[in-house]
């Protein structure tokens, strides 16, 4: 985990669409930087279609959301259109920016271990700084638990 307050990483990584999006394209807006194993998974699909249902809450307070998973373009594409979903997600393929946000590292499934994207939050203020992150994220209740963690920390 990186620390509170301090500079968030700069990236750069593609959309469904092969559109570049970086940092500071999001740079004066509230942004929620949620990484997530993998596309078209249970846990994954509820989180994002959670996001989904809650877009128009963090549209309102100028927040922008943004999902980063491995897989290429063409799953983003798939999972995006398959699941509905109105949020801007993106593609790490090579797990560098997973890396450089520590949420990439060895995780343990029914005994078995492997490499993965830890499921994490980032909550990135309006000049790049980190502000607070949920470990371990619930997929179940991701959105509404970043809500509120923004309403205590009065940021929008």
């Amino acid at each position: 985990m990186l620390k509170l307050e301090s500079q968030a990483p700069t990236f750069s990584l593609t959309d469904k669409n092969g559109a570049s999006h970086s940092l500071k394209d999001y740079a004066g807006k509230i942004l929620v930087l949620y990484f997530y194993p993998k596309d078209n998974t249970p846990g994954c699909t509820l989180q994002a279609q959670n996001y989904t249902r809650h877009q128009k809450q963090f549209a309102a307070k100028g927040i922008a959301v943004v999902g980063i998973s491995g897989g290429d373009q063409k799953s983003k594409q798939k999972f995006v259109d398959k699941c509905k979903l109105r949020i801007t997600l993106l593609s790490d393929p090579d797990f560098k920016v997973s890396l450089k946000y520590k949420v990439y590292g060895p995780k343990k499934f029914m005994g078995r271990e492997y490499m993965g994207i830890k499921r994490t939050t980032y909550i990135i203020g309006k000049k790049g700084i980190i502000k607070a992150v949920v470990e371990k994220a619930k997929p179940q209740t991701d959105p509404q638990d970043v809500l509120q963690k923004i309403k205590e920390l009065n940021l929008a």
